[in-house]
């Protein structure tokens, strides 16, 4: 039986506190696409996407592994260095939500795991074998793969496409979507909802509740599986803004190659237990898509914000879980004084957020396109898609299902 004391069992919910901000940082990478082209009603998507986040969480266990047995040393460990992670990670979690940037929850992870042992056991305490193998190559990769295959994707859509019936065509795009989104709903699961795992099994090894080298027990795939599940269901409506509207224009043909490409990535960092980005997945897929249909642009604003916060998210959830371990390193009140802290930061970014609303009524408004790019403007005239193709065409959103996503509702969101 675990033996749990009061450090350890603050550190487990902290995680499962994570693992719910995960939820909701994470959803517009499965239903993003979905939600602005009008496949879905935006809270049946993420309700769909919440069930199968939670069918996915039991499916691996390589990259709860990867954290709780490779990144770090685990004999340099204590409960508190965990909790420090976890306050990085909320922390910068919230930050990015706030301001609409789908960063990656992964690499604020590994970030305030990395900054909190280096504190707390110094930089030998961190495997970095395992760090650039399994975290950094795959954050620079996973954008560029995903991309290129959602833009050969989407050219091969529109080529195979030009001949069929817009209607009957647009109709079965939406049906692929729907299934592509859901493939990637149940990744993240394999992959996202493990990284929480893998913590909260370190920080059982670390406090002596099991023995090194095991496992994630099964109470703890659960726990992870229905946090990251409610979190995802609460829908983190900031972020599906810009991954669906704010980086480019989707129409289902576009929507059902990017998703398809994040899935086939995702799944197959999970097997390899590759602690992957799905939010850099999803983002250079939808990038890829945007590039390759005719006319489509890339709002690159967007997207270098967006690429600056990839940049930052390690070494800023490393430093504030550095300053974390510091303070509790002066015993429980130092830990005491962490936890009142994050508590009240991020009271702070909730209250701030009320200041300009964005729920499921109004997540697919947005401002005046940007006009093309001197990148998207020469991807477009590679072998760009039959001007004079039916399935080219914008496919407008159902008028009934946009009226209903715009009747007001009394149910605060995030």
């Amino acid at each position: 039986m675990e033996s749990f004391s009061l450090i350890l069992a603050i550190v487990v919910v902290t995680a499962l506190a994570f693992d719910f901000t995960n939820g909701f940082h994470d959803t517009a990478n499965a239903m993003a696409t979905t939600i602005s082209t009008g496949a879905m009603r935006p809270k049946v998507a993420v309700a769909m996407s919440a069930v199968l986040n939670l069918v996915g969480a039991f499916l691996s266990v390589e990259v709860a592994n990867t954290i709780s047995k490779g990144l770090v040393d685990e004999s340099g460990i204590r409960p508190e260095v965990i909790f420090a992670a976890l306050v990085g990670a909320i922390l910068w979690n919230l930050l990015t939500w706030l301001v609409g940037l789908p960063s990656s929850s992964s690499h604020a992870l590994m970030g305030g795991l990395i900054g909190a042992t280096i504190a707390s056991a110094g930089v030998g305490a961190v495997h970095g074998d395992v760090l650039v193998t399994k975290v950094l190559i795959p954050a620079i990769a996973a954008p560029l793969v995903a991309g290129v295959a959602a833009l050969l994707a989407t050219r091969l859509t529109y080529s195979l496409g030009k001949k069929a019936d817009g209607k009957a065509s647009a109709k079965g795009y939406r049906a692929g979507q729907i299934a592509s989104a859901g493939l990637v709903s149940l990744a993240h699961g394999t992959n996202d909802a493990q990284k929480t795992m893998g913590v909260i099994t370190l920080a059982l090894v670390a406090g002596g509740a099991v023995a090194p080298d095991s496992d994630p027990p099964m109470w703890v795939i659960l726990s992870a599986g229905i946090a990251i599940a409610l979190g995802t269901y609460l829908g983190g409506w900031r972020i599906i803004r810009t991954m669906g509207k704010g980086l480019t224009d989707l129409q289902p043909q576009q929507g059902f190659a990017a998703q398809t490409s994040a899935a086939t990535v995702i799944l197959a960092s999970s097997h390899l237990g590759f602690s992957l980005s799905t939010t850099h997945s999803v983002s250079g897929s939808v990038m890829g898509a945007g590039l390759g249909r005719k006319g489509g642009v890339v709002r690159w604003s967007t997207a270098t914000r967006m690429f600056v916060a990839w940049g930052l998210t390690l070494p800023a959830a490393a430093l504030v879980a550095a300053l974390a371990e510091y303070v509790t390193g002066f015993g429980s009140w130092g830990t005491a004084v962490v936890a009142v802290f994050l508590v009240a930061s991020s009271a702070a970014i909730w209250k701030i957020s009320r200041r300009e609303v964005v729920d499921h009524t109004n997540v697919n408004d947005t401002d005046e396109a940007e006009p093309a790019g001197v990148v998207t403007t020469a991807m477009a005239a590679v072998t760009p898609p039959p001007t004079g193709s039916a399935t080219e065409d914008p496919v407008p959103s159902f008028p009934a299902q946009a009226a209903a996503e715009r009747t007001p509702s009394t149910t605060t969101t995030v």
